[in-house]
């Protein structure tokens, strides 16, 4: 009988930070403190590959087969946040730790009607749904190569960064 696995991301369906922390796709403490980065959570050999192509400076890679984990090569990473809206699976977030002296820049692929107005107030949400946090809209993006999928930039406090990944609005 094998082994059974035992991880956040089985049991609940959403991955611990561990995990996270653990996968080829997130960035180090260092890079982090360094400015905008991606981090992507993506930790199950899926066959997926939209966002090596997305990066203009070949920071992601996934190769073949296609069911790799992608790896971020975070000294290529100059934090552009092309490859967000590109991931089908909603996987890959912008974090700038260095966005203020308090606050972080959490940016996301957001797929909601209606979008969130640029200076309003929203509530920031874990991984579960979970409010954690009040957070400000930054900037909201979308474009026709977004394929309908927006990216909204929010301003969280700084403790919440690893936590944050979205927002519920209204």
């Amino acid at each position: 009988m094998a082994k059974e696995i035992r991880s956040a991301i089985v049991l609940t369906g959403v991955p611990s930070i561990e995990e996270l922390k653990n996968s080829p796709g997130f960035p180090s403490e260092e890079r982090l403190k360094k400015g905008p980065v991606a981090v992507i959570e993506c930790i199950q050999e899926i066959p997926c590959d939209p966002c090596e192509p997305a990066c203009p400076s070949g920071a992601i890679k996934v190769g073949k087969p296609i069911t790799n984990l992608p790896v971020l090569c975070e000294d290529k990473c100059v934090g552009c946040g092309k490859c967000i809206a590109f991931c089908p699976g909603l996987a890959i977030f912008l974090v700038d730790t260095t966005f203020s002296k308090t606050k972080a820049l959490i940016k996301f692929p957001y797929e909601y009607l209606p979008l969130p107005r640029v200076n309003s107030w929203a509530d920031a949400v874990d991984r579960e749904g979970n409010i954690v946090t009040k957070a400000r809209v930054v900037k909201v993006e979308t474009s026709d190569k977004y394929d309908r999928t927006a990216v909204v930039s929010i301003a969280i406090p700084k403790r919440f960064a690893h936590k944050v990944r979205g927002i519920v609005s209204g």
